[in-house]
């Protein structure tokens, strides 16, 4: 999973969910232990827009993989801020999306998801 948001938020739904890989937002702290006061920055590359790109770069290449390696990669969002990994995905598919992301979406033909 792959995720803006702060890590202490969504490192407990991933485990509730069995989702084994983690790329969120982490916050930075105080003396750099998890467990210490946060300073209201983030440590290293946002997970944000352009920024997902570049950690799930990283973390491919830590698992001694790359994008060719998969014949087909997916990736789900909402929001307008995604369409950097969702272009680079091979199936893009707009979830409930934003407005703008909807208009792009039916403009490159995506798949559209409404789940409510």
């Amino acid at each position: 999973m792959v995720t803006a948001t702060n890590s202490f938020v969504t490192a407990p739904i991933v485990t509730a969910f069995g989702i084994k890989h983690l790329i969120a937002t982490e916050p930075a702290t105080v003396d750099g232990r998890p467990d210490s006061q946060f300073t209201g920055e983030v440590n290293g590359v946002p997970s944000f827009r352009e920024g997902k790109i570049t950690r799930v770069d990283a973390w491919l290449k830590s698992q001694s993989a790359h994008w060719d390696d998969f014949g087909t990669t997916y990736f789900y969002s909402d929001s307008a801020n995604d369409l950097p990994l969702l272009e680079k995905a091979s199936e893009p598919i707009a979830t409930n999306p934003d407005d703008r992301l909807r208009q792009h979406a039916a403009a490159a033909g995506w798949r559209i998801m409404d789940l409510f």
